[in-house]
């Protein structure tokens, strides 16, 4: 059933979830006016360049959530268990406990990948950074890095697996796994 729409601003959520459910080239111009209930017209003065702007859109929408609620606080004053046991609250919360997908993480893989390489790029690349940074704080001074790189690729493959098995407590546990791990390792340094 479409939703109402008023502005372009309403219609990017609705956007997220149809690349969600059919990739960026499963969305075709009718799979995205019946889900939003808006006709071409209407999405073309919401998004004069068609298809890539709506996804520039949701790309924007995203990052700003994530910046907000992951990268931002990874980087604040808190202590830094704090932060880090905040990104993994947030990242699940998010992705509804492997129940979402990753935007970012699907169009790294899909034909859409050169088109929209920077974002992704920069997607990871600040999560990365940001949780690096919390990690050092933390006291993995010299494995900051490569750790920052492999709880990242563990969330990202934990969705992949949780929706490839049909069975979102995967991603749930998988998190868990790898929170228990940082904490392990934060105490095996101290």
């Amino acid at each position: 059933m479409p939703r109402a729409v008023a502005e372009r601003g309403d219609v990017v959520p609705v956007l997220a979830e149809v690349f969600r459910s059919h990739g960026f080239d499963g969305a075709s111009l009718a799979v995205i006016t019946e889900h939003t209930g808006l006709g071409k017209g209407s999405l073309y003065n919401f998004f004069p360049r068609g298809k890539d702007e709506m996804a520039e859109a949701v790309l924007d929408e995203v990052d700003a959530w994530f910046q907000t609620a992951v990268y931002r606080p990874l980087r604040g004053s808190e202590p830094a268990a704090a932060r880090l046991e905040r990104m993994f609250d947030e990242v699940e919360t998010y992705f509804r406990s492997g129940r979402r997908i990753c935007l970012f993480g699907a169009f790294a893989l899909g034909l859409e990948r050169d088109r929209f390489a920077h974002r992704v790029r920069a997607y990871f690349t600040d999560w990365v950074d940001s949780l690096a940074g919390a990690l050092a704080d933390a006291g993995h001074r010299t494995q900051s890095r490569p750790l920052a790189e492999e709880v990242v690729a563990g969330i990202q493959g934990a969705l992949v697996l949780a929706r490839a098995l049909d069975d979102p407590d995967s991603f749930s546990r998988i998190l868990t796994r790898l929170r228990r791990s940082v904490e392990d390792s934060a105490e095996s340094r101290a």
